[in-house]
């Protein structure tokens, strides 16, 4: 009877090696003699190259926060946003967040909020939060200090900022942009139309109840804006004035765009959001059984905005325990309800006083 040849470990490593060789020369190798013919570009006939899309880190935070329809919530934060200041009893940021949690069906949105970060300090915070976040860097620019309203650092911030959106649009993501300075008491997409005839929905200091661009004081701190070659002609075009704009806001830049004809000139169809949904400061909604939104517009400093909100959230607490508490009573309560006075806010316009 025969024995089978037992090959040592050594003599096994050779053969692997040898065949190995041989597969090479037969199947891989560019000179291999057993392929038809050599393309010009040195490809054998009919082979398909196949080429693997790199994704940077945009791609992958707008993918980890994106819905199942590419759409996203961004928000932009500094340091002065995400840092407690001697004189505050919260942060910014921390305000906008707890709202989240005590909205109506607001908590499974932050699933879906991507946190811009302009400076390294509010990046770590929010990668401290668990948050999706995203590091904006700007070469040679300090976006962390606070940038007070006109000023310009401030026009220059909102400039990055339109353009990063931009690019946002460009890879095909549709968003609601939302300044941190806005508190979410309600999941705002209630409130949106979703059937894709809206390529923009845009907040409003004070709403008149007119479709017309010129009828309309637009805020740029909440909207909702589908991705489509439309919209990303509109950003590029606005973008684009950034240096023919002395002393203007890009606010003011989107809305002298609105009212001098982009809307027909790229049949662009914009909404307009009514103010007892999406407030602010500015003009506050009379209707507390309908309000989703409320920005702290119309105010000039973080302090301020911080201790003005900080009563909005507590007001909209109040509200939600006497409706638990006597929910038959509901009726005569939300009718009774209003907002603290913005007294911070309006105090924030005075000249300061050096002490």
């Amino acid at each position: 009877m025969e024995h089978t040849k037992k090959f040592s470990p050594g003599t096994s490593a050779i053969v692997f090696l040898l065949f190995a060789g041989f597969l090479y020369i037969c199947v891989w190798s560019p000179s291999n003699p057993l392929l038809p013919f050599d393309q010009p570009n040195g490809s054998p006939k009919n082979f398909t190259a196949v080429e693997f899309a790199v994704k940077d880190e945009l791609d992958l935070a707008l993918e980890e926060a994106s819905m199942r329809n590419k759409t996203v919530i961004i928000a932009v934060v500094n340091r002065a946003y995400v840092e407690q200041s001697v004189n505050a009893e919260t942060t910014m940021l921390d305000l906008f967040l707890e709202s989240f949690w005590l909205g109506e069906d607001t908590r499974p949105l932050l699933d879906h909020l991507l946190l811009v970060a302009v400076d390294q300090t509010a990046y770590d915070r929010c990668m401290f939060k668990r948050l999706h976040c995203y590091r904006l860097v700007t070469e040679g620019v300090d976006f962390g200090e606070e940038k007070v309203f006109m000023s310009r650092d401030f026009i220059k911030m909102m400039w990055r900022r339109t353009f990063f959106l931009t690019e946002v649009l460009r890879r095909g993501y549709s968003f609601i942009f939302t300044d941190t300075d806005v508190v979410w008491l309600r999941n705002p997409f209630t409130k949106l139309s979703l059937n894709e005839t809206d390529d923009l929905q845009i907040s409003v200091d004070k709403y008149f109840g007119s479709r017309r661009p010129e009828h309309n004081l637009i805020n740029t701190g909440f909207y909702y804006i589908r991705s489509n070659n439309k919209t990303i002609s509109l950003f590029d075009k606005w973008y684009s004035l950034k240096d023919n704009s002395t002393r203007k806001k890009e606010q003011d830049v989107l809305l002298d765009l609105l009212r001098h004809g982009v809307v027909t000139e790229l049949d662009l169809r914009v909404r307009f959001l009514e103010t007892r949904y999406f407030s602010g400061f500015c003009e506050d909604s009379k209707d507390v059984g309908a309000v989703t939104t409320v920005h702290a517009n119309c105010c000039r400093h973080i302090n301020a905005k911080v201790r003005d909100l900080t009563a909005v959230l507590r007001d909209w607490k109040r509200f939600k325990a006497a409706l638990t508490k006597y929910h038959k009573a509901a009726r005569n309560i939300t009718r009774s309800f209003g907002w603290s006075p913005h007294v911070g806010c309006l105090n924030s316009w005075k000249p300061q006083t050096l002490t």
